[in-house]
């Protein structure tokens, strides 16, 4: 069933840029769908910086769409940008594909081993994936389609032969200089690469390529390649005469050739025009003085049409990205975050904070803290104890104005089932024997309740965790360890051995592990916190690292009372030497 809106009075962002937009549009285009867009550049892996230029736009019309408002969602494929350079970290790609560098993505061959046809099809397939596994409903355009169809041949004409109005525009910035960017407080690394990913990222205006201003590029006939410059047009005719750094020239009709694209800065606003489009976000590299939104705010105009509101977003940073293989240094693209997380955590990270706000992904340990403030959150919006903008957020994590997304019928803790895995690297006799008795009132009767959150964390472990962190579990008591403690140690261990049986649950032995230290210090293992004296909370420090270093090697590990479930209580005394 459709999700219905929540009546509540919320102050989220969305809701706010849903009521302008639903405004705008009745203004511009009464009794028509409200139109809002993305931009994506298919120049290589697309990631999760580029991510927010759809998930903006795709927020806000499925809130339209809840109230029961049509709407159209245009993803435009930058797929007739020209190809500007080979990203690192691809599989199947070497030096060699630096020979294509000017062509429209759609002309360079995909990566060697591909099914798809070619560069752009290859990395738009992934994307495609990724959107529909996140419930982003969409209508994708193709520009290379678009141009080499002559859908804008009019467009184009008139953008020709308002070529002096357009320059009079450009030349206004042309002599200015950009202040510096206010620096925004750093994220990482990864962050940075986030303003490569679209067609805005070049901020082309065609100047400088001759004598006289034209707003066209012509991609050439002999090499396929937009090294071109445009020597003479004649609007009567139409004839566009251009020379080539290959060495060719030619004299075409541009009333019927349709091998070339209007530069960045003209196209882009020409196709706010085209598409009536009300509502679309753009990065902050886009929105500095004399940077194509603002410039294409002027432009639109010449077209017809008006600049649609358009937020600034802001930077996406990552933290953690072991094993990455994505470009631009290892940057990860959504398939990447899809594989150790699910969907609904991704949307919410994107629902939760405004546009004009920085945030991070967490590939590393940081992923359990946040599964875990997700779950909490859960909670609170079932028992209606959340703030409204929270429940708003949740809601549209959940799911779409079509319904909810498929989620884990019974959601466990993420560290838990993390440290399962960790544990049990993948077998799933093990694993449903352990999770079966982490609760015993209700035991797990298949592990297909607990996925696909259960094959999140696997994942997240196999690829993300280093292999000197995993947990291995000793074969073979520590002789020399156990032979150099001391009465009151060996007396914890025996307290811990006695009551495995008696305590075989999670809440149980969480009850255990605690208590030890309690009653070795003459205190009841229920004791509170308030009851205790303080050095008690070191003594169980102690007690904790000693059974780790018995059981891992190491001082530290998964929850102790998981890692007991998962080492099973004979193999756990026989460790501990009792």
């Amino acid at each position: 069933m459709p999700i219905v809106a929540q009546s509540t009075e919320t102050t989220d962002w969305v809701s706010r840029y849903a009521d302008e937009v639903i405004t705008e549009s009745e203004r511009r285009a009464p009794g028509k769908p409200v139109v809002v867009a993305s931009g994506l550049s298919p120049s290589g892996p697309i990631h999760l910086g580029n991510l927010r230029e759809v998930m903006t736009p795709h927020l806000v019309a499925d809130e339209i769409r809840r109230r029961g408002h049509a709407v159209r969602h245009l993803i435009s494929w930058d797929d007739y940008d020209r190809y500007r350079k080979v990203p690192a970290g691809v599989p199947g790609i070497d030096e060699t594909w630096a020979e294509h560098i000017g062509k429209p993505l759609t002309s360079v061959p995909a990566p060697a081993g591909s099914a798809y046809p070619n560069w752009a099809e290859h990395f738009k397939a992934a994307m495609s994936e990724s959107l529909a596994a996140l419930g982003v409903e969409y209508d994708g355009i193709s520009q290379t389609e678009q141009y080499t169809s002559g859908t804008y041949r009019e467009q184009v004409l008139f953008a020709m032969k308002h070529r002096g109005d357009i320059d009079a525009i450009l030349a206004q910035y042309r002599t200015k200089k950009a202040p510096a960017k206010k620096s925004q407080k750093p994220v990482d690394a990864a962050e940075l690469e986030a303003a490569e990913g679209s067609g805005a990222a070049a901020e082309d205006d065609g100047s400088g390529s001759g004598a006289e201003y034209f707003p066209y590029k012509p991609y050439c006939a002999v090499c396929e390649k937009d090294l071109t410059t445009v020597t003479s047009y004649d609007d009567e005719s139409t004839e566009l005469t251009y020379t080539c750094a290959c060495g060719h020239g030619e004299t075409v009709r541009l009333s019927e050739f349709n091998r070339g694209k209007l530069v960045w800065k003209v196209d882009w606003p020409m196709r706010w025009a085209y598409e009536g489009v009300i509502f679309e976000p753009s990065g902050v590299d886009h929105s500095s003085p004399g940077s194509s939104f603002q410039v294409g705010g002027q432009i639109v105009g010449i077209f017809g049409g008006e600049q649609p509101i358009g937020p600034m977003y802001a930077f996406v940073g990552i933290s953690g990205m072991a094993k990455m293989s994505s470009s631009k240094g290892g940057v990860p693209t959504p398939a990447d975050a899809l594989q150790i997380m699910e969907p609904q955590l991704i949307r919410w990270l994107y629902a939760r904070r405004r546009p004009n706000q920085s945030f991070k992904i967490a590939f590393d340990q940081e992923i359990q803290r946040l599964y875990d403030e997700w779950d909490k959150l859960t909670v609170k919006v079932a028992e209606g104890a959340a703030l409204p903008a929270d429940v708003a957020a949740h809601s549209r994590a959940v799911g779409t104005a079509d319904g909810e997304l498929p989620r884990t019928p019974r959601p466990l803790p993420y560290r838990t089932l993390a440290s399962v895995a960790d544990i049990t690297a993948g077998a799933e006799d093990q694993t449903l024997r352990i999770l079966g008795e982490l609760d015993p009132s209700q035991p797990l009767a298949s592990l297909d309740e607990v996925r696909p959150r259960l094959d999140r964390a696997e994942a997240w472990i196999n690829t993300q965790v280093p292999a000197e962190s995993r947990t291995l579990v000793r074969d073979e008591p520590d002789k020399e360890l156990l032979g150099s403690l001391d009465d009151q140690a060996r007396e914890s261990l025996r307290l811990l051995a006695d009551g495995l049986d008696d305590h075989w649950s999670l809440d149980g032995l969480t009850h255990l592990v605690y208590g030890v230290p309690k009653v070795q210090a003459g205190f009841p293992a229920d004791a509170t916190p308030k009851e205790l004296p303080a050095e008690i909370k070191g003594a169980q420090r102690a007690f904790f690292a000693l059974v780790y270093r018995l059981l891992v090697t190491r001082d530290t590990g998964p929850r102790l009372p998981t890692l007991l479930l998962a080492v099973g209580a004979e193999r756990v005394r026989k460790l501990l030497g009792v």
